[in-house]
């Protein structure tokens, strides 16, 4: 390929005659839904984790004003978090192809000399930098969070959470800025640039075409549809389960009978050794005003039972079907250490066995705590829990998320937080 004898601050050193206000204003206008959708899909995750549950569930400790929109999360319908969380994760991924495009489209822009013409340019071009920066900092950071590849520093959480503020301040001013000329764009049907920017975007001496701007729309449409079908699945049921190749846990699901759906987790991943989970060694304790019991398995099998079919949905974009689970109802367990009432029944702290990983120790709201569908599970599907799903006891709670639904339960504590 022969040396462009321009600098990439010239106009004749971009040469595509795809680029042109047109192409990048359609793009523009998809990711503005898009983004949009995002942003708010992952304020409601950050919302059913019940951060302000502090300090056992806030992640974001220094959070302030940001999370002034908090509330309690609610538990209906039961498949509320494994919508929200599914259309967060696999529109992310599936919005990829049409970011890079968009970035491809305007690249000539952050060669443009000089830097500022003016002031409000100079702030201009400050917001594109951290539109940009921000746009590839939470795509990243979200796929690999997706992935379960953790090698960025420090936690997911606060790193995605400052990150998604910091570039949906950035989003809006460009919002604001460029939506009325993408419109136009979008009415003219073709390229009329009336700035110098949007001139800058059309290449005053383009190689020959190889494809239309409708061809390379199709193309980027193409890739995106490929990356829904192939990570979309894993939040549905049934035989869509086995297209989720990109996302995590996309293989067929683990073994057979009762206990054969997903894991996120496993026991030996998470330090739990098999002889404290015996029914010798055992005990769930459980604390409240009213005082302390100890309660073995076998104990809590006497106390009792309700059912539910519940999924379980992570903040990783997965999800199971319902599975049905049976145990004690968590405002029953409740009533034992003094609040006899189930409808003034509080928060709960609850600490695992676990020994590695985050959410050792999680809080549920009062509201989940009094639902009847909150349980401290020991069966599901008819059979005793697997040491992978939780063996001796784990909660389950409709629309919370993953985590929440604490493994390997060893301590209770009822009490407003």
């Amino acid at each position: 390929m022969a040396r462009s004898p321009f600098p990439p601050s010239s106009p004749g050193f971009w040469r595509s005659p795809v680029r042109g206000p047109w192409f990048t204003s359609v793009l523009g206008v998809v990711l503005l839904a898009g983004i949009t959708v995002l942003f708010l899909t992952g304020l409601l995750s950050y919302a059913a984790y019940n951060p302000n549950l502090s300090p056992v569930n806030d992640k974001t400790p220094d959070k302030g004003i940001l999370g002034f929109y908090l509330f309690s999360w609610p538990t209906d319908p039961v498949w509320l978090y494994r919508l929200n969380q599914g259309v967060h994760v696999t529109l992310g991924i599936t919005l990829i192809p049409v970011l890079l495009a968009k970035l491809w489209s305007v690249i000539p822009r952050l060669f443009a000399l000089p830097p500022a013409r003016s002031l409000a340019h100079a702030l201009e071009r400050l917001s594109l930098l951290l539109l940009v920066g921000g746009a590839l900092f939470e795509f990243v950071t979200g796929v690999l969070n997706v992935q379960l590849e953790y090698v960025f520093p420090g936690s997911f959480y606060p790193l995605h959470f400052y990150g998604a503020w910091v570039f949906f301040a950035a989003f809006l001013v460009h919002v604001t800025l460029k939506v009325p000329l993408a419109l136009r764009n979008l009415r003219a049907m073709r390229d009329d640039p009336r700035e110098p920017e949007e001139a800058a975007l059309i290449a005053p001496r383009p190689d020959p075409p190889t494809v239309s701007r409708r061809g390379a729309l199709w193309f980027v449409g193409g890739g995106s549809l490929l990356l829904f079908a192939t990570s979309a699945g894993r939040s549905f049921d049934g035989p869509l389960r086995q297209t989720a190749l990109l996302t995590p846990h996309g293989g067929p699901e683990p073994g057979g009978g009762p206990g054969g759906f997903q894991i996120n987790k496993t026991a030996a991943s998470r330090g739990i050794r098999p002889a404290e989970t015996t029914e010798e060694a055992w005990r769930l304790v459980v604390t409240g005003p009213g005082g302390t019991v100890r309660l073995s398995r076998a104990q809590l099998l006497e106390l009792p039972l309700h059912s539910a079919a519940l999924p379980i949905a992570c903040v990783e974009g997965w999800s199971t079907s319902d599975q049905w689970w049976r145990g004690v109802r968590l405002r029953d367990l409740a009533a034992l250490v003094g609040y006899d009432d189930p409808d003034r029944a509080p928060d709960v702290l609850v600490e695992s066995l676990q020994r590695r990983g985050a959410f050792r120790r999680a809080a549920l709201r009062a509201n989940q705590v009094r639902d009847g569908r909150s349980l401290l599970a020991l069966d599901v599907n008819g059979e005793p829990l697997t040491p992978d799903h939780g063996f001796p006891a784990r909660i389950i709670v409709p629309a919370a998320p993953g985590v929440l639904n604490t493994k390997w339960v060893t301590r209770m504590e009822f009490g407003d937080l």
